[in-house]
């Protein structure tokens, strides 16, 4: 298991380029299981996550060539439908909760997909009911093995239906999606979801022949069609890692320029920024944020305190609550921040508080925070890593606490970030990396 060793305290300063977007590539890797034609995808970030997926498609029997550093072409031409049900698929599934998207397209292709339980980021339960009731709606039949925890659903045709999905689900309405562009018929979905990965699968999946209308709302109309043809599509920079250079610049008192962010992209993060003081500036498609002594978090009009919560999109994020949370420790003000989505995502802020961070635990979902306005530095110490986003958020602390850290099970920053220590020494930072 290997370890971060980071000296805190330096400021940083340069330019970083943001990966491409983890949770979309997870999405449109999946959807060239849907043609026999050659699919292009550029942008493809290097992560331990992504690779997974790229190795169980390898596995199925697609053919896949690396192109260039973050470029591949995909051709799912002979698949090896045996595989699924293989005790190596079992092990390999069950390891990435990406995964799952694999059964919309085998199903709709192939009549069958099958997956086992997914793992993934330990942030509370994640149900599956919203992919396979939208697959049961479709036509087709579910069955679950109790014993292996193994999933799985089986049609000989699908048909499209007017659905009402119990939750916005980001990678449940992909799965569906992906089901319903080669059902017979009209497929209507209502919640969907609408973030920009699934405006993203949405255009590549008509580029690929389908006909999907509604793009970017959350009613999606799917025409279905016989068949798909190959495509070239371009990932977009992962947002998620845009907000987290802004919290790490600000935490930092750093000067930092983020290239090309696709700001059309980005929704309310700008905003929530802005309202914990912080000063970023627009130029051109980039993000520049100044070196900042201090930031001030706004409070509600009556002089309430600020509560920052996430919400499917065009909400905020949930990715970035843990973000937010570690930020406003050093803000001159108090935040609420309500993490609605997830239930155990906020559990690390035992490691701020051994830090020396003002943070009260309301519950599982609400966490106050207090911030120091930089009159108390955070101490350096000796943590864990509990998935991709505290992992990330602790990197942070570590950044701006005086003195040096360690922080253990690193894989889980390597599952979302790409190269992590390389880009951050390139601006500045001093951290190392510790292997077992």
């Amino acid at each position: 298991m290997a370890s971060f060793k980071i000296e805190g305290g330096h400021k940083l300063k340069g330019t970083i380029i943001p990966q491409g977007a983890k949770n979309e590539a997870l999405q449109v890797i999946c959807a060239v299981l849907l043609t026999a034609g050659k699919v292009r995808i550029d942008n493809i970030p290097d992560i331990v996550d992504v690779n997974k997926l790229i190795f169980i498609l390898g596995e199925l029997g697609v053919k896949i060539e690396k192109l260039g550093a973050n470029s591949y072409s995909f051709q799912a031409d002979e698949i090896d439908l045996d595989y699924l049900e293989s005790a190596e698929f079992k092990r390999d599934g069950s390891s990435l909760r990406g995964s799952i998207m694999i059964v919309g397209p085998l199903l709709a292709r192939f009549g069958r997909g099958y997956i086992p339980r997914p793992g993934g980021d330990k942030i509370g339960r994640r149900r599956l009911d919203t992919h396979f009731e939208g697959f049961i709606r479709l036509g087709a039949t579910f069955r679950y093995n109790r014993e292996e925890y193994f999933y799985g659903v089986e049609a000989e045709e699908l048909h499209g239906v007017e659905m009402l999905l119990d939750e916005a689900s980001v990678t449940g309405t992909a799965n569906i999606l992906m089901a319903a562009v080669l059902a017979k018929g009209t497929t209507t979905i209502y919640n969907a979801a609408c973030e920009p990965y699934i405006q993203q699968l949405s255009k590549m999946l008509n580029s690929m022949g389908a006909k999907i209308e509604g793009i970017g709302s959350n009613l999606l109309t799917i025409n279905g069609v016989e068949s798909l043809g190959g495509c070239e599509h371009r990932v977009l920079p992962d947002m998620i890692e845009i907000g987290s250079w802004v919290g790490m610049a600000a935490m930092t008192q750093s000067e930092l320029t983020i290239k090309d962010v696709s700001w059309k992209d980005l929704g309310q993060i700008p905003n929530v920024f802005r309202k914990l003081g912080i000063q970023l500036e627009k130029r051109g498609d980039d993000i520049y944020i100044p070196e900042q002594d201090s930031y001030e978090i706004q409070s509600y009009i009556d002089g309430s305190v600020l509560t920052v919560a996430d919400a499917p999109w065009p909400g905020f994020t949930p990715d970035l609550l843990s973000i937010v949370l570690v930020v406003a420790t050093q803000a001159k003000g108090t935040v609420l921040v309500h993490q609605k989505m997830f239930e155990s995502r906020l559990f690390f802020v035992d490691k701020l508080i051994d830090m020396g961070a003002k943070v009260i635990l309301c519950d599982p979902h609400r966490a106050t925070v207090i911030g120091h306005n930089r009159q108390s530095q955070l101490k350096a110490t000796k943590m864990t890593s509990p998935d991709i986003r505290a992992g990330i958020s602790l990197l942070i602390a570590a950044l701006s606490a005086k003195g040096t850290s360690i922080i253990n099970n690193i894989e889980q920053i390597d599952r979302g970030y790409e190269n992590i220590e390389a880009r951050l020494k390139s601006i500045g930072a001093k951290i190392e990396r510790l292997e077992d």
